[in-house]
């Protein structure tokens, strides 16, 4: 079974703001809660201290990192190297306890240690047979995924500087979720009397996205209840995490309470129930020094969640070239465990790369070529910036010495520059910059077709498909059309839609954000409606008019 992206129903999200509103006092906020207790006795290799996860040797450690899903793709374990090339130092690996999936066994379980180990990452392992209990049916307990780790004992004590548990994933859905907290507590202090000295990683109750705050309100509570203080929260950020207040009040929460948590789940396309704020969750976990692991490499039903295709890292999509290249991205922010000797004292810089050189120069797109930097150690990847006004911003970053920069404006003129960085994090001054316009999108390069869906009293679904017809891919593109009866667009996935009047605009969603030359992407819509409902008759791309039909 492959993993598709998660979220509640749409009744879900209005009670959530209702909640949200009437939180009672005794919740997680910041600045009420109380500090966490240290744990009495520091615990071997990877551990909790003052509210952060630090390795054996005392030094912060920050996950970044995807999920992986083994149990369903056992003969993809060789994607643990594609995941480390772009540059993670942490993976998080789907296994069944058996109870729903077939059980990973010892042997199997070893094998992935130990080629997490060998490809230098931080492997956090998670039993995947929980998800959803109370809702799915089909769903097992967090005392049954406690049992299957206190039988792999032997294969994971010894581990504790390269291994983290995560109990069971998802492990309560949006039925009594108020549930999850006794049977969490149980699970945690079932493997602490077994012997367990690792890390724990506990998942919160309604999907892993904690709408309704179960976690955020017992999380003092649970943390508690391990002896060794050695506890890490884990929230899933999907379509509830749809603003940027939603996403730093949770994670400031547990922060300011000196609480440890991470990211352990999260997606940015957007679907039917709204469209997650990724932008935010990287740039306050970044901020914030927590750890974010994405869902997930590949092998997706929903292909839009997939960071490659067909386990493929030649096929990246923009979803992976997001989550490794762009702001606040992978390649940007991670660390190696010094574990595997990542803890260096190197303090000299890379020398400046060469001055950037243009070329394949398109609508939305140019290709970036320059000369390398040396330094004493090593070059670990270079950062691309876009310069102007005084300021620079992050717009891609590359292991080597070449990248394409994607989602510009057509037949606008930008300035580009690059920086080089080693791998105990030290970086070079600016290179020189280069300046380029962009072309002018070409009439006639697009068509158009529209599509009504479904239709109710008052309401009805739309589907838009846009095909790019032309010899370039077009990225960052801006969708323009008219309604002629007073139709409004209520929700959007694919998209994001802006309306004045008639007047409809349409800007991409993360994973529609390019249309190859001669493929089309898809836009789906909610929209209200009088008694008429009149397709648009005419469609613009960046400004351009485009063929209907």
């Amino acid at each position: 079974m492959r993993r598709t992206r998660k979220s509640p129903l749409r009744a879900f999200l209005t009670g959530l703001a209702a909640l949200i509103g009437l939180m009672a006092p005794g919740a997680l906020c910041p600045g009420t809660a109380q500090a966490a207790v240290e744990p009495g006795a520091q615990a071997t290799g990877l551990h909790i201290s003052n509210g952060r996860l630090v390795e054996g040797n005392g030094n912060d450690f920050v996950m970044r990192g995807v999920n992986h899903a083994h149990t369903w793709y056992p003969d993809k374990l060789g994607s643990l190297a594609d995941i480390k090339a772009q540059g993670a130092n942490t993976v998080r690996v789907v296994l069944a306890d058996g109870h729903r999936w077939t059980a990973n066994s010892a042997a199997d379980v070893a094998d992935v240690i130990a080629q997490c180990k060998a490809n230098r990452l931080i492997c956090v392992l998670e039993v995947h047979d929980t998800t959803g209990y109370g809702e799915e049916s089909a769903a097992g307990t967090l005392d049954q995924a406690a049992d299957y780790w206190i039988g792999l004992k032997d294969v994971l004590a010894g581990q504790e500087n390269y291994i983290v548990i995560n109990i069971g994933n998802e492990p309560w859905g949006n039925t009594g979720p108020e549930g999850w907290t006794a049977p969490t507590i149980a699970a945690i202090q079932k493997l602490r009397n077994a012997g367990f000295q690792h890390t724990i990683m506990v998942d919160a109750p309604n999907w892993g996205q904690d709408w309704q705050q179960v976690m955020r309100t017992n999380a003092r509570s649970v943390y508690a209840a391990d002896t060794t203080g050695n506890l890490i929260f884990s929230i899933h950020m999907y379509s509830v995490y749809d603003t940027a207040a939603e996403v730093t009040d949770y994670l400031n929460a547990f922060v300011n309470a000196k609480l440890p948590i991470l990211i352990g789940e999260f997606g940015g396309p957007a679907d039917q129930w709204g469209d997650p704020d990724e932008d935010t969750m990287m740039a306050t976990a970044q901020q914030l020094k927590l750890g974010y692991l994405a869902w997930s490499w590949s092998g997706n039903t929903d292909p839009s969640l997939d960071l490659v295709l067909n386990f493929d890292p030649a096929q990246m999509t923009s979803w992976g070239q997001r989550i490794f290249h762009g702001p606040n991205g992978i390649a940007q922010t991670a660390k190696e465990a010094t574990v595997f000797g990542g803890g260096s004292t190197d303090t000299q810089a890379p020398t400046a790369p060469g001055t950037p050189t243009a070329s394949s120069v398109t609508a939305s797109s140019v290709h970036l070529t320059w000369t390398a930097s040396s330094d004493n150690v090593g070059i670990a990847g270079y950062d691309v910036v876009r310069v102007g006004g005084g300021t620079e911003t992050t717009v891609a970053s590359a292991t080597g010495t070449s990248v394409t920069v994607t989602g510009l404006n057509a037949n606008t003129a930008y300035s580009f520059a690059v920086y080089a960085r080693d791998a105990a994090g030290n970086k070079s001054a600016r290179s020189a910059s280069v300046s380029v316009i962009t072309a002018a999108t070409p009439a006639g390069s697009c068509s158009v077709g529209y599509r009504v869906v479904g239709e109710w009293s008052g309401g009805f679904q739309g589907e838009i498909v846009v095909r790019n017809t032309g010899t370039d891919a077009v990225t960052g593109w801006k969708l323009g059309f008219s309604f002629a009866d007073g139709q409004t667009v209520s929700t959007m996935w694919g998209g994001t839609a802006a309306q004045s009047g008639g007047s409809v605009t349409v800007t991409p969603a993360s994973y529609t954000n390019t249309i190859p030359a001669g493929g089309s992407v898809t836009v789906g819509f909610i929209g209200n409606k009088g008694a008429k409902n009149t397709a648009p008759g005419a469609f613009t791309l960046n400004g351009a008019s485009c063929v209907n039909g």
